[in-house]
């Protein structure tokens, strides 16, 4: 996976209680796009969100 799409630093991928782990909460990406995201067949995930926390910030400056 292009580490620039990592999902780590993706604002959608959120932590869920009731699995226990970490799941892309983007709206329409089911595991089929997943499974071709994991195996570099789609070059970025088009529901990648940088996670910049600091956004907020900067909008209420």
């Amino acid at each position: 996976m292009n580490a620039q799409y990592s999902c780590d630093t993706c604002s959608n991928y959120r932590y869920d209680e009731d699995y226990e782990e970490y799941v892309c909460m983007a709206g329409g990406m089911d595991e089929d796009d997943f499974s071709r995201l994991a195996q570099g067949t789609v070059k970025a995930c088009p529901y990648y969100r940088f996670d910049n926390e600091y956004d907020i910030v900067k909008k209420q400056m």
